[in-house]
């Protein structure tokens, strides 16, 4: 289907809540700015598009204005909502006994939900402190994409650099229960008997 591009909107710049040049948070990549409300006739239909720049992926989406709400395209988190992220972050991990390939579909909806709070639960899951056992390839994956997204999000919302915003995350992770390894445990039941 061939498409047309016609001019920028020249009305409101501003659509569903949203506005130009605003950063919102699109569930499946993170963190974006808007960077225009523009027309397309796409099959004879014309459609209103925003026109949602991601920087650091070097990507440029467009979402059908009457599309935002129901792909769970959301403004960034309110300070209140932030707070209580960092301090999900203290919370002690909730690592179900169920499988690997479980656990991990569940971490991964949770990333692609776009909620601040259930990304959250993944990066306090998933953190490994220098005297804990190595991730699997798999673990590290979705806890860096975990990461990376509270990470984009708390600068945003902070005005900070990723860089400070990482070091506030690991912070508050550190300030959380510490979590020994199997072998650590074994050791000392060692050294008692």
């Amino acid at each position: 289907m061939p498409t047309k591009k016609t001019a920028p909107t020249r009305q409101s710049h501003s659509r569903q809540g949203f506005r130009t040049h605003e950063r919102i948070v699109y569930p499946a990549h993170g963190v974006g700015q808007i960077v225009r409300i523009e027309e397309q006739e796409v099959a004879g239909f014309k459609l209103e598009l925003f026109v949602i720049n991601f920087a650091k992926d070097k990507m440029t989406l467009r979402v059908p204005t009457s599309k935002a709400a129901s792909v769970g395209m959301r403004k960034l988190a309110p300070p209140e909502v932030l707070k209580k992220a960092l301090d999900t972050l203290k919370g002690r991990a909730r690592i179900k006994r169920t499988m690997w390939s479980r656990r991990a579909q569940e971490y991964e909806a949770k990333i692609n939900s776009g909620d601040l709070i259930a990304i959250a639960e993944v990066v306090r899951d998933l953190f490994r402190s220098e005297s804990q056992p190595e991730q699997s390839y798999s673990e590290r994956q979705l806890y860096e994409a975990a990461l990376d997204r509270m990470v984009r999000e708390l600068s945003a919302v902070q005005d900070i650099t990723e860089t400070e915003a990482a070091k506030l995350i690991e912070t508050n992770l550190l300030k959380g229960p510490r979590r020994t390894s199997k072998s650590a445990d074994d050791d000392v039941r060692e050294e008692a008997a």
